[in-house]
């Protein structure tokens, strides 16, 4: 995901090593369309137990 500009990595040279993960802004703009996707899910699932 990092080399498809979706995630920023920062590694930071300490003991012990610590990296840390954020959106690049490419990935900001995916979260509304995964929420869609996520709320399309839920909807899918109650109506599978409502079966």
């Amino acid at each position: 995901m990092e080399s498809s500009g979706l995630i920023v990595r920062k590694q930071y040279m300490e003991i012990p090593p610590r990296v840390e993960y954020s959106l690049a802004q490419a990935g900001k703009e995916l979260v509304p369309s995964l929420e869609s996707l996520e709320k399309w899910g839920r909807m899918m699932q109650k109506q599978a137990y409502e079966e």
